[in-house]
Formats: C-alpha cells, structure tokens, sequence
C-alpha cells in the first residue's frame, strides 16, 4: 500500500510486556528520557494522561539550545493495545495536524509495535522524522527491555 508522502510508518518488536511500552506512552518521566531524539532533551509542563486529554512538551537541542514545543492530545486510548494522538507544532510556521497511531500487540517474545505519524509539516523532511523515530524507538527499547534484579 503507497504511504503518503507527508506520512511515515515504523514497524519494531520489542523484548517487553505491552503493558510496559503503554506506560511510557503515558508517562510524563519516560516520554521525557525516551522520545526526544538524540541530542535533544525533553520536558513535559502540563499532562491529562487519559482520552480527550493531552500533554506539551518541548524538544531542546543540546548543542545550540534551540527548541521547539508541540500539544498531543490523547484522542484514543486501549489499554496495552493502542494510542492514537493528534498533534500540533506551536509555530505556526510547523502549523501541520499530526496523527500518530500506535498499535501494540503482544507477540512470543515481547511485543509488536507499529506507528504511522501522518501530516508531517512540509518544514520537516520526512527522512528526518524517521530518523528521529528511529533514535525515539532505541531509546525507547533500552528503558523498556531493561530486567532491573529485584525491581521493585
């Protein structure tokens, strides 16, 4: 099926519980430590982790400061089996409407997980946001996949 050319769709299993990988769809701290992609830091001031709600956040570059920042509203929420977020870029020079839909299902070895972010802004080529979902989703596996001994 052609994708279209302002839309971008990742595929990635997982070695963790759906469970696991929901939450940090949902969770102010680890949106934070895995979404930015490299070399950017996030930070979350305001969240309603639940559907109809949403949160802002901002992605800072490291190296030179610069930032941009975006609202996602939980448009729809299945516990351990899909997200579907709409986003909008607070420049409005960015000024797209972005839909990410994530499905996760779980799988022998963990969980299956698959994103279509569609109405990429023109101003981000779109081989640049898969790139930063790639860095998004390795960041993402280390905090996931990890077994902490005695975790509690």
């Amino acid at each position: 099926m052609p994708q279209a050319s302002n839309s971008i769709r990742l595929h990635r299993v997982l070695r963790a519980p759906t469970e696991r990988i929901y939450k940090a769809f949902l969770d102010p701290d680890a949106l934070c430590r895995w979404l930015p992609p490299y070399g950017y830091l996030g930070k979350i001031d305001r969240i309603d982790a639940q559907q109809g709600g949403s949160f802002h956040m901002s992605f800072t570059n490291f190296s030179s400061g610069h930032s941009h920042s975006f609202e996602s509203k939980f448009v729809e929420l299945t516990p351990n089996e899909r997200i579907v977020l709409a986003d909008q870029f607070d420049d409005p020079a960015l000024g797209a409407d972005m839909t990410k839909t994530i499905n996760l299902g779980q799988v022998s070895c963990g969980t299956e997980i698959e994103i279509l972010h569609e109405g990429l802004p023109a101003a981000i080529p779109v081989e640049m946001c898969y790139l930063g979902w790639q860095d998004s989703l390795r960041q993402l596996a280390r905090l996931v996949e990890t077994e902490i001994p005695g975790g509690e």
